[in-house]
């Protein structure tokens, strides 16, 4: 691309924390944010910050969120009224907090409205569906990856997993570091995507009870997952893992042997924490690494969508193009978090290991 059409990524404000940062979470119809994490005494945090006439305020007291650091946080399961986050603890609990409660209670305990016990280890990952995109599916759900491998998805309306997906019996349980609600585009249809430190990826289908509809193996570690857009019928999915690789999976087709096909993409020359779409562009997405950087790409679709296979003459998906459009350096550590702003087009906030918690700016998305 062109370096005078190429977006441009602006820090706005930076801080500095006194508590290693784990995640990052716009609050839905708002100019604020949560940062969880824990605090050096081994607490959980959850500071919520406001962007308010070019600086960055705190209009809620930072309080102690419980005795447990904090891994992990979503509002994806709650409507932007209510505005609950539930989050995932280092001692394997996923409890949801009422914000506004929160803001008035004596303890953070005083605010939890849900908890529950969701792994016999870290609660790694949490993803919540139905709640805040306006274009929601069926009933709101969260889902939690454990590090025992355990992946349960949750209806906070019942204290037991509706769903539960463990290991069969006399194995030992993967490390699952993430998961991903995707398919969601009715009131039946809904999948889970996990990802493993052995670097196995799973697709499982809710509707069928969480059966495996596909697996394969991205040869290493699976840091993150993400649909383009989980309340519709899958189109693409962005696979991060660890050795500097990345891979985008047309989830349109599936061959009945090969499954889905995927592009393999090298970056940040360390191992990348993260993937993220731009929710006003699916084809947008940005990635996060050790290195201390993000790099902003583009998806470009190939004429055909699918192709007949040689060996069969069976559909199998063809793959388009990635376009790096700009990468920055913005860090001496890795970037633990990042989440785009769902109501300001280029709007972001991140944290990093520097304990530094950051907002940028990325211009001209637009025009892409």
């Amino acid at each position: 691309m062109d370096t005078t059409d190429a977006p441009q990524m602006i820090e706005h404000i930076n801080s500095s924390l006194d508590f290693t940062p784990h995640d990052t979470k716009w609050v839905p119809a708002s100019a604020r944010f949560i940062c969880c994490g824990v605090s050096t005494s081994g607490t959980g945090v959850l500071n919520v910050y406001e962007l308010s006439r070019g600086k960055l305020t705190t209009p809620q007291k930072i309080f102690d969120i419980g005795p447990i650091g904090l891994r992990c946080a979503t509002f994806g399961a709650s409507n932007a009224k209510m505005r609950h986050v539930a989050v995932g603890d280092f001692g394997g609990s996923l409890s949801i907090v009422d914000m506004e409660r929160a803001a008035a209670a004596d303890s953070a305990s005083d605010s939890r409205i849900f908890s529950v016990k969701a792994s016999n280890a870290i609660v790694n990952a949490i993803d919540g569906i139905s709640g805040s995109t306006g274009k929601s599916h069926g009933a709101p759900e969260l889902v939690t990856g454990g590090q025992d491998g355990l992946v349960r998805v949750w209806d906070p309306r019942v204290n037991h997993p509706v769903v539960s997906l463990e290991p069969e019996d006399g194995m030992s349980g993967r490390d699952c570091w993430t998961v991903a609600f995707g398919d969601s585009f009715n009131d039946e249809e809904r999948c889970v995507a996990a990802g493993y430190d052995n670097g196995d990826l799973k697709l499982f289908d809710l509707r069928m009870g969480g059966n495996v509809r596909w697996e394969t193996n991205c040869t290493n570690g699976v840091t993150s997952v993400e649909f383009d857009r989980a309340d519709i019928e899958m189109n693409k999915l962005v696979v991060s893992t660890l050795e500097s690789r990345f891979r985008i999976y047309d989830m349109r087709t599936q061959h009945p042997k090969h499954g889905f096909t995927h592009a393999s993409v090298r970056a940040h020359r360390s191992t990348i924490w993260l993937a993220r779409h731009l929710p006003q562009n699916r084809d947008i997405f940005i990635t996060c690494g050790g290195n201390g950087g993000i790099n902003l790409y583009r998806y470009q679709y190939p004429l055909a969508r699918f192709k007949d296979h040689p060996d069969d003459g069976l559909p199998i998906g063809a793959m388009g193009t990635t376009e790096l459009l700009n990468s920055r350096i913005i860090s001496t550590q890795p970037i633990t978090s990042f989440d785009w702003s769902p109501d300001k087009e280029g709007l972001s906030c991140l944290s990093s290991l520097d304990q530094t918690l950051r907002v940028y700016i990325v211009t001209k998305l637009a025009k892409l």
